[in-house]
């Protein structure tokens, strides 16, 4: 059972057993002062004067609305709280969920975004595979699946989990752009393998339209999402039906 710690004035706005009944008519409800007057049985005079004190100590507050005449009260957090003392834990369960969320939307979208680790290029019947951090290799003769493998053994990047690449988890695919953004790509930077290709930014004309990329998706990514989402989805579950639970009055 969570504890609520109640100070001074709250101690004295509860020393009143007219105003605990208040309160436990005001457990879940917003209620007008005329349908709380008819729950307790106390003139308007007198309840106003109660409320006014439990408004005060911070446990009830009224709302007005302008250009209405009629005020509602209804319990505020802290006073929900004196009732429904596990307020506390739903609200923390919420926020790991979401947070749960959020983890898992980020962990999908760097997977489906993916890590570019090398290119294809062919130029007049000749292959080639350049990798951002290993180097340049002649695999002229050799299938999409051992230009992968190739990538596989020699790129030098790991997983989130400190896996290597795997063969199956690479994809081919074409610079949207062209040249021009192939270019862009080879020299920001990625490692001096590239200069066996691109010897400045200018010298792009030899580069056709159908570069390709390799990405590597991390499957360690996708998995986390997954999980990521499903413990979300029960937590969301748990917090919706504990917060429909707490919610119920009391009294």
């Amino acid at each position: 059972m969570s504890k609520v710690t109640l100070d001074m004035a709250t101690f004295k706005a509860l020393a009143s057993d007219t105003r605990l009944d208040i309160l436990k008519v005001l457990d879940g409800k917003k209620m007008s002062l005329k349908d709380i007057s008819n729950a307790t049985n106390l003139n308007k005079a007198t309840l106003h004067e109660h409320l006014l004190k439990l408004n005060e100590a911070g446990l009830v507050k009224k709302n007005e609305r302008e250009g209405h005449k009629w005020v509602y009260y209804k319990l505020t957090w802290k006073g929900e709280c004196l009732f429904h003392p596990e307020n506390t834990r739903i609200v923390v369960l919420f926020s790991v969920t979401f947070m749960t969320l959020f983890v898992g939307i980020i962990q999908l979208v760097s997977y489906v975004k993916g890590v570019i680790i090398g290119k294809v290029e062919t130029i007049a019947g000749s292959t080639n595979l350049y990798l951002s951090l290993g180097g340049a290799y002649d695999v002229s003769d050799q299938s999409k699946e051992m230009i992968a493998r190739t990538a596989a053994d020699n790129v030098g990047v790991k997983g989130l989990m400190g896996n290597s690449p795997a063969p199956k988890d690479f994809d081919f695919e074409p610079v949207i752009n062209g040249a021009d953004e192939a270019a862009e790509f080879a020299v920001g930077g990625h490692g001096g393998s590239w200069d066996n290709f691109f010897i400045d930014g200018s010298e792009t004309s030899n580069v056709p339209l159908s570069q390709q990329m390799i990405i590597w998706r991390d499957p360690n990514l996708q998995w986390i999402a997954i999980a990521c989402i499903i413990i979300f989805s029960v937590l969301l579950s748990i917090g919706v039906w504990r917060l429909w639970k707490n919610r119920k009055p009391k009294f």
